[in-house]
């Protein structure tokens, strides 16, 4: 029978290489290098030649080259992971100049921030309409163990995780809404790239990434339904004034006919209230100026 179960991840854990200061080595190979130019020059101009010097000019040759091979630099935010034989060893993030054992492996990794800005992408909206979508991330390594050893490419790894976020982000929300009672991709910027970011530091943890800022910075409906979408757009703010409006002039009648009744100015009954009703609100609501028609005789 065969197992259906699938082998976890070895998850890798950055710990601290044993490694030394490359300014003390560097003294030990000028000392090293000293000792075999004396023995060479000594021997070379005595009578009698001493085998040991020779010993000596080979040792330190020797011992020399490997001291040579064992120096690196580490400039400031980058880090060194030491392998031995393919085995992780620790991670060095000392500046300046390093040394470690010469058949230690040495593979050099960034720790500073980088910004990417992702490509435009297309993602169906929280209602079913295609928007397009991009996102500005700014990401560092904070585990060197797991950035090059839990991921075959970590940048490559970012991109696509990027990619698939605001894809998951931007179908759970609708671009818009008039009435502002849902939160929107487009009325929302700080709540969406909360999320955002969020969503992208729990996908990134496994490459031992985390991600210090993100947002939209592309945010429009696709082509094909941009021109439908404007006039909607364009409708739902009409009808919204509209009703704004008509509140208003509501309020407004309601208010002057108050006015009237308690201050005796005249007294209407139903037929002429409705009357000045019907007037007020023609020229509160209308969009064009009214031409006022002066009435000179009896109000009856």
């Amino acid at each position: 029978m065969f197992e259906t179960g699938t082998p976890a991840l070895n998850r890798s854990r950055e710990t601290r290489a044993a490694t030394q200061s490359g300014y003390l080595m560097l003294f030990v190979w000028l000392v090293l290098l000293g000792v075999a130019v004396w023995a060479a020059i000594t021997n070379a101009n005595a009578e009698v030649m001493t085998a040991w010097k020779w010993v000596v000019v080979v040792v330190a040759g020797v011992v020399g080259t490997l001291i040579l091979c064992g120096f690196y630099l580490i400039n400031p935010n980058e880090a060194a992971a030491i392998q031995l034989f393919g085995a992780y060893r620790g991670t060095d993030r000392e500046e300046g100049l390093r040394w470690v054992l010469p058949w230690l492996t040495r593979k050099k990794i960034a720790v500073r921030a980088n910004n990417v800005i992702s490509e435009k992408i297309k993602v169906n909206d929280a209602r079913g309409n295609p928007v397009e979508m991009a996102a500005q991330v700014v990401w560092r390594v904070t585990d060197t163990a797991q950035a090059l050893f839990d991921v075959d490419d970590y940048k490559e790894f970012v991109l696509a995780q990027i990619e698939a976020a605001v894809r998951s982000i931007g179908s759970r929300y609708p671009y818009d809404d008039i009435e502002h009672q849902e939160v929107t991709l487009r009325g929302n910027h700080d709540e969406v790239g909360e999320e955002l970011r969020k969503a992208l530091i729990e996908r990134l943890n496994v490459a031992g990434i985390t991600v210090d800022e993100c947002g939209l910075t592309h945010l429009a409906y696709a082509p094909e339904i941009a021109g439908a979408m404007l006039r909607r757009q364009q409708a739902e703010a009409v009808i919204a004034a509209r009703k704004k409006l008509v509140e208003g002039a509501v309020t407004m009648v309601e208010m002057a006919l108050t006015h009237l009744s308690e201050k005796n100015v005249v007294d209407l009954d139903d037929e002429r209230k409705a009357a000045m009703v019907s007037n007020l609100m023609v020229v509160l609501c209308g969009e064009r100026d009214t031409q006022p028609v002066v009435n000179t005789g009896s109000l009856y």
